[in-house]
């Protein structure tokens, strides 16, 4: 009886001191990176405790670990017949739990074999059928990275090859290439451009419509990517949206400078795996506006939200319903000017997955995506007035079919149909009566094909190859693309990496359809059989890993582009003359082109890496490139975005303090240092004679903006209790308050060229909330 109660005492002594130790759960899934298939008995370990916690999967591949301390932690991943995977700077905190989703790699190698293997670990792209310029990014760096304010593509300014000089907007521009290269991807289907105040044709906006609180682990691709990514030349945002906790229900607030949010999700019935996920926010520059707060001549409102329910449909298919959408809308009103301007969103998809055997399966996607523009422009001096409004809507089919062959091989084909319609007006008085530049509405179809092999030649060797198909009904233009690449694991922590391919995509279907004056005043739509633009890449790599923490990682690229839009022969324009389609950063252009234009780009990237271990992080990546085009005129030049090199330090440290070391303090800090963009010299004397500033197209892209330079500071505190967690974070973008150049004008006033600086030091101020 004594030890009866003894024993008692000491549990109720062992509870009361757990119970001082925030924990969480920790569950997720573990699956066969190729056939999607559960792996059983496989053992998820936490490394990075002592004594180590772990548990194994069941035959479902799903795993859980109770009682896990908050703070981050590092997992092994060990299944037999499988390569091992490791995943660090896994952060748990006391208000959610943690889900991972994790991918093992059949090995096929004989039990005496020496083996070359580099290990998959943070940064690794994915898609296993990634081979170079590609990394995946998890939603903590989103949140973590000075600057980035919970948006993944300010994010992804801080990898290599990647740079803007915009500090108002969120324009990638990759390896020297336009904007309008970039691929934007969510659940495995092509979406619009998800920002807000984004116009016509351009991949970029003011302010993120995405949402941390419902994005996962995603995936950014820079160059020579696999025959499954169509429609891109520069880049890809492949994004993925989490599952919602399917066994408790758990919230998210934030309010903050940019916006209040809501987040919700949580199990659907009372058993089989279904959930749900909604995310809402409301500008807080709407609420201020709206208390009479103005910023500025600009009033800016937007809103947005996301979703996804998931719901297994048997043992061997789910159903995903998932969407987004956005709001915008920016107003001016003032002595010179009178604009309103909107740009609206949305988009709605259903994900059918089904698994027809142990090996393979077939995933078939539905979607439906709109967006709206509208301009009004009032100049109230000339009385010059803009009118437009652009409707596009896309109706998307898409099939994937995936076979795992075998150990080595595995196959994967696919089709995408895309039914696009379009409502398209603009139109101005600037020159006099209105001209209409775009009056169109009707509707055309994009198609799209591919197929390709992911094949182990050898336990350190890997060939993906593959070829994309697309073709445009609009013209009947077609591209036929094949695509190459390699991994090669020399030593036990050096890969090298090669990749080749022939990407191509589309003119915005505002472009095609411009309506150009002829010599005999009649409109013709001269860009209807525009070609596809086409680039061809090349990319070579070397990655080292010295530790499981670390990486070092160069690649050297060279892009071909070609099939430019760019004037016509017999073109009297200054602008069409020596310019490009090359340099744009938006889709309508109301001019007459020809896809007789081409340009290249070429440049090295190396990039150090230290995840986030031992409380401290490092990220350095160098750019150093060259991007030119060719345009009427026969003479090659510098592209608008040949900045010619960026750098990018990152650096973070996390401390635990409080009394029993459950909370977080955490700084970091981002230093930029980029060439200026070119732009083209404005023309004093023509300028004073029209009014306004005009350019002198002869020496198009010559001249170089000032470098640029910029400092980002965040400093964040977060508070874990026994069912919450909270976090205040205060994020100073261009802390020194340096004045960048953008470009530069004329000033009619002051009779001078005028150089246009940006804003100065942005405090964003969050406070988020966990339960």
């Amino acid at each position: 009886m004594k030890k009866y109660i003894f024993t008692m005492i000491a549990a109720a002594f062992g509870a009361g001191a757990f119970a001082q130790q925030l924990a969480q759960t920790v569950k997720g899934r573990v699956l066969d990176t190729e056939s999607q298939q559960p792996v059983i008995g496989a053992n998820v370990i936490i490394t990075s405790l002592n004594p180590v916690q772990g548990a194994a999967t069941d035959a479902e591949g799903n795993f859980r670990i109770e009682h896990v301390p908050v703070g981050r932690h590092a997992f092994r991943i060990t299944s037999v017949g499988y390569d091992d995977a490791f995943l660090q700077e896994i952060g748990v905190g006391s208000g959610k739990e943690v889900e991972l989703n994790i991918r093992l790699t059949e090995s096929f190698r004989a039990l005496d074999e020496v083996v070359v293997k580099a290990q998959k670990e943070t940064g690794a792209p994915l898609n296993d059928m990634v081979s170079v310029s590609g990394r995946s990014f998890t939603v903590d760096q989103t949140k973590r990275f000075a600057a980035s304010v919970n948006d993944p593509a300010r994010m992804a300014l801080s990898f290599a090859g990647v740079s803007t000089t915009d500090d108002g907007g969120n324009l990638i521009i990759i390896r020297g290439n336009s904007p309008k290269g970039l691929l934007w991807r969510m659940e495995g289907v092509e979406i619009p451009n998800p920002n807000h105040f984004a116009s016509e044709g351009t991949s970029g906006g003011g302010v993120s419509a995405l949402s941390a609180n419902v994005l996962g682990n995603s995936e950014f691709l820079t160059g020579a990517f696999p025959a499954e990514y169509g429609n891109a030349t520069s880049g890809v945002f492949d994004l993925k949206l989490r599952k919602g906790n399917n066994e408790k229900r758990e919230y998210a607030l934030q309010a903050g400078v940019l916006g209040l949010d809501f987040a919700a999700e949580g199990p659907i019935g009372a058993k089989g795996g279904a959930s749900y996920l909604a995310n809402y926010r409301y500008s807080t520059l709407s609420i201020l506006s709206k208390l009479g707060v103005t910023m500025g001549d600009a009033v800016n409102d937007f809103q947005d939200g996301a979703f996804k329910v998931y719901l297994p449909y048997d043992e061997k298919a789910v159903v995903s319903v998932w969407g987004m959408g956005g709001i915008s809308t920016s107003t001016v009103n003032n002595d010179d000017i009178k604009e309103k301007f909107t740009s609206n969103r949305g988009m709605l998809g259903v994900n059918y997955l089904r698994y027809l055997n142990s090996r393979s399966y077939m995933e078939t996607i539905v979607s439906y995506a709109a967006t709206r523009q509208t301009g009004d422009f009032l100049d109230k001096e000339s009385q010059d007035v803009y009118q437009q409004n652009f409707i596009n809507q896309t109706l998307r089919v898409s099939s994937l079919f995936n076979a795992k062959l075998n150990s080595r091989n595995t196959l994967r084909i696919g089709a995408i149909i895309n039914h696009l319609d379009f409502n398209l007006f603009d139109q101005n008085n600037e020159d006099g009566p209105f001209v209409k530049n775009l009056d169109q509405k009707g509707n055309t179809q994009l198609f799209q094909a591919y197929a390709q092999l992911k094949s182990r030649l050898s336990p350190n060797v890997t060939l993906n190859a593959g070829l994309h198909g697309m073709l445009l009904g609009l013209n009947n233009q077609y591209a036929i693309e094949p695509r190459l690449g390699m991994k090669w694991a020399v030593a036990p922590r050096s890969t090298i990496s090669l990749g080749a391919g022939l990407h191509s995509r589309t003119e915005s279907i505002s472009t095609y359809f411009a309506q150009v004056k002829a010599i005999d005043g009649q409109s013709n739509l001269v860009n209807k059989n525009l070609k596809l633009m086409k680039s061809a890449h090349f990319v070579a790599g070397y990655e080292f890993r010295p530790s499981a923490g670390w990486r070092v990682l160069a690649e050297t690229y060279y892009q071909h582009h070609y099939h430019i839009p760019i004037g016509p022969p017999n073109t009297n324009s200054p602008f069409l003359l020596h310019n490009s389609m090359l340099n744009e950063i938006d889709g309508f252009v109301n001019d007459s082109l020809v896809s007789a234009g081409k340009g290249r780009s070429y440049g090295l990237e190396v990039t150090v890496e230290k995840s986030l271990t031992a409380g401290i992080y490092l990220m350095s990546t160098t750019s150093l490139y060259q991007s030119k085009y060719t345009g009427r005129d026969g003479i090659e030049r510098s592209s608008r975005f040949n900045g010619q090199f960026v750098q990018n330090l990152l650096a973070g440290k996390e401390w635990k303090v409080g009394k029993n070391k459950t909370n977080i303090f955490a700084a970091n800090i981002k230093l930029l240092a980029a060439g200026g963009n070119m732009t083209t010299p404005v023309d004093l004397e023509k300028s004073r004679k029209e009014g306004r500033t005009e350019r002198d197209w002869s020496r198009s892209y010559s001249e170089h903006l000032p470098h640029y330079f910029r400092t980002d500071l965040r400093v964040s505190y977060t508070k874990n209790k026994r069912r919450t967690a909270s976090t205040i974070s205060l994020d100073l973008q261009n802390v020194s308050n340096r004045l960048n150049a953008f470009d530069r004008y004329y000033d009619k006033k002051e009779d001078r060229v005028k150089l246009i600086t940006q804003v100065g030091l942005i405090p964003v101020l969050n406070y988020r909330l966990e339960f």
